[in-house]
This record gives C-alpha cells, structure tokens and sequence, in this order.
C-alpha cells in the first residue's frame, strides 16, 4: 500500500519506541555526523476535529508510519506511537482517543489498557486469519478488530469512528445502570427507614400519610412514629425539621429513632424532648437548624392524653356528632434546638377523649399550600373545614388521609413543595 493510498506522505525513519516518527537528513560530507530532523506533520491546519489514535506495537509491516489518516472530508486520525506498553504509559493522556494494539499476546494488553485507561476506545489489529483471538479481545473488553490487509485511509477511519462512538455508548450506559442501582438502593435504604407502627393490643387503628417535598425522593424532613409500651400507653409523634434534602432527610430519621429508642426506655415528658434537644444539637450541621415536634401519651383506657408541643402545629381532635377542633397550643413550648436546656421548657397539655375519637397530627406542609392563584394560604382554619366535610363524607384511616392531600394539591394548583406528613389514630367504641 503507498503511501498516497493512506492520504499522507510516509517519513522516512520511525522510532517505534516514542511518539510520532522522525526524518533523517543525508550527510554534507563524508563522516560528516547524521542530522535528526524533527517530522513536519502533514495535517492541514483547518478542517473536521482531529481523532488521536496511540498504535501499541512494532508496526513490522509501517503500515502506521504515516502521521495521519483520513478518508474524504471525514474527521483526520492522528498517529501517535508506541513500541510497548511502557512507552504508550507515556503518552497516554485525556487527548487519546482510541488504542491499537499490535502486540503478540493482545489479551493481556486489553487487560492492560482497561486497567490504565478505562475511558479509552480499544481496537486490535490482527493478521486476518485469527478471528478466534480478535473475538476474545473483543469478549475481554475491546471495542473491535482490524485486519493488518485492511489498513487503508477508509477502513482505519471508519474503525477508530465506530471504536470511540461504542465506548463512549459503552460508558454511557455504564452510567445509566450504576445510577439506576444507586437510586434502587437509596429507594430501598428509604424505604427501610420509614417506621413500621407498633400498636399490637392497644385497640387503635393507624393511618398514615408521606410525602417528600424533594424529587424522586422517599423520605424528607418530616418524620412520625408510633408505638405501645408495655403499660399499654400508645406514644405518638411527629415532627419537621428545617430546610430540605438529603440532610434534612438524616436528621429527621436520627431524631424519629432516638425518640423510640428513649420511649422504650421508660423516658418521656419534658426529659425526652430535652434529650431529643440535645441530639438534634449534637447531628445538625448547622446552628441555625432546629426542628418541631408534637407528642401525645395516651392512656391505656383511651380517655385521656398527654400533649406536648414543641413549636408544631397543634393536632387535630375530631369524634361523632362533634366539630373537628384543634386542640389548645397556648401551652407550647419552643422548637427543639431553638433555645438552650436552661430556658427551653415544655408543658404537658391534658386532653380528655370521649367515647369514639379521631386524632390527626400533621407537619405544616399540609396547611401552608395556596389556595387559588393568590396569596392566600390554607393555614389550619382551611384544613379543618376541609377535613371536616371528607368526615361528613364518610372517609376514614388511609382514604380520609389520602382525600385531604389530593385536594390540598388541587387548591395549590399543583405538587406542594414542602414535606408533608400526617398521621391518624382512631378508636371505635363496639356497640354491645
């Protein structure tokens, strides 16, 4: 093949040991020292984007000595060469493209270039006849093989293309899978992290429902957990803390497990929002992160609770034949992390249950959406009527709960942006 077929002038020496070839001038007089000259590329200054390809190899055949091939108004390759694998060490940078290994024992060098080159399209030039070792190198991670017989400027063009084109699909796709992995796992350790109810014997049914203000997210700020101790008190909570993400997110996982950690215990009152207090101080990332919460004991008979509020919203209160009403948050103390243990203090609220009753705690993402297209929010006057006419409908547990979050986002016109959470216990009295 001339050199005129590679579309490029051939030099006339090379050093297949380092980078590109070198021509060397004729003497001016007998014993007279040889003059290395450096090679003079023949690329055009203007024209498509350049495709630097390293060729790895003794190249016996110079079939690679030109310094560039390039096929019609196609993009030029650009030669670069190695002797060996240590010397392609050299020269290997972000600029390479694509390898081409002329090597005798070409698995160990596709081995070799995946290792020290991931990012890299790998081709294999072979004698034409071995199409059983080119298919290995190509199961081993190669992106193709050339035959020595094919190398033409059309041929070696179209080869390196499609090499770069299918590693970068390669590692695209690469991406895609370890990223739809690492979501299925986060989705996976979210899901772990939301709270099973424990109320086995306490006579309550539960309900529940979640929704992060973060996107393709499972678990936000807000977070909510019940359970029954052994003396037959069922322990409810729920609470937000500040801001949003991933961050966010942790505290308020920390803060739910703490809190059943310390109910189990035997800890509760004003000690185990102090002890709470204390490690939301010592996990926020910020001092000006603080969370509120609301906490209700109550009582094995299911007449009486214990109410304490940490700067949340006050629950919901609602049975047969009464007017859902918010129970009375005059007593409320501040936010956990807003004051220091010296100052903070919270008070315990009685409230007296009645026969048939409905408890609804909920974060301020379910009342601070808008209503209409305005300025107006929904605030707990809105959500009480709301509530109260999906009662007179007849909802309760889950769908109650469900209803009054779908129409929240209606009247916010659409997908709330904060967390949201609410969380339903509901004694039935049985008629004799």
């Amino acid at each position: 093949m001339s050199a005129a077929e590679r579309g490029t002038e051939r030099p006339t020496a090379t050093d297949p040991g380092a980078e590109g070839t070198a021509a060397t001038a004729a003497p001016e007089g007998a014993g007279a020292p040889a003059l290395t000259l450096p090679r003079q590329r023949q690329d055009p200054a203007d024209g498509p984007p350049a495709i630097n390809l390293l060729v790895v190899g003794d190249d016996p055949t110079g079939a690679f000595t030109a310094p560039w091939f390039q096929d019609g108004g196609g993009p030029r390759i650009r030669i670069l060469r190695a002797g060996n694998l240590t010397a392609a060490g050299r020269l290997l940078t972000d600029d390479v493209h694509c390898i081409l290994l002329d090597l005798p024992d070409v698995l160990d060098g596709v081995r070799h270039v995946l290792r020290v080159a991931p990012g890299t399209a790998v081709l294999v030039l072979t004698d034409g006849s071995d199409d059983g070792r080119a298919a290995e190198a190509v199961r081993v991670g190669a992106q193709d093989h050339l035959a020595r017989g094919d190398v033409d400027a059309g041929t070696v063009t179209r080869a390196v293309r499609y090499a770069v084109e299918r590693k970068r699909a390669d590692l695209a796709l690469r991406k895609l899978t370890e990223t739809r992995l690492l979501a299925q796992e986060n989705r996976r350790l979210e899901r772990g992290l939301l709270p099973t109810p424990l109320l086995e014997g306490s006579g309550l049914r539960f309900a529940s429902h979640y929704r992060p203000g973060r996107s393709r997210a499972l678990l936000g700020g807000d977070f909510y957990d019940t359970v029954r101790t052994s003396d037959g008190v069922v322990h409810a909570m729920i609470g937000d803390v500040c801001g949003h993400g991933p961050d966010a997110a942790a505290l308020g996982v920390e803060l739910r497990i703490a809190w059943r950690a310390l109910t189990f215990a035997g800890l509760g009152g004003d000690a185990l929002l102090r002890t709470l207090q204390q490690v939301l101080v010592h996990e926020r990332a910020d001092d000006e992160i603080f969370a509120t919460l609301c906490a209700l004991d109550i009582a094995p008979d299911g007449h009486s609770a214990g109410l304490y509020l940490a700067g949340h919203p006050a629950p919901l209160l609602a049975g047969p034949g009464r007017v859902p009403r918010l129970l009375p948050p005059e007593d409320g103390g501040p936010a956990l992390g807003l004051l220091p243990d010296a100052i903070a203090d919270w008070q315990r609220i009685p409230v007296a249950l009645d026969g048939e009753w409905r408890l609804m705690l909920y974060t301020d993402g379910l009342i601070e959406g808008r209503v209409g297209s305005g300025t107006q929010r929904l605030e707990q006057d809105g959500m009480v009527r709301l509530v109260s006419r999906l009662l007179t409908a007849g909802l309760h547990g889950d769908a109650l709960l469900d209803a009054a979050v779908t129409e929240v986002r209606e009247l916010n016109g659409g997908e709330l942006t904060d967390d949201v959470a609410v969380v339903l216990l509901e004694r039935t009295v049985l008629q004799p």
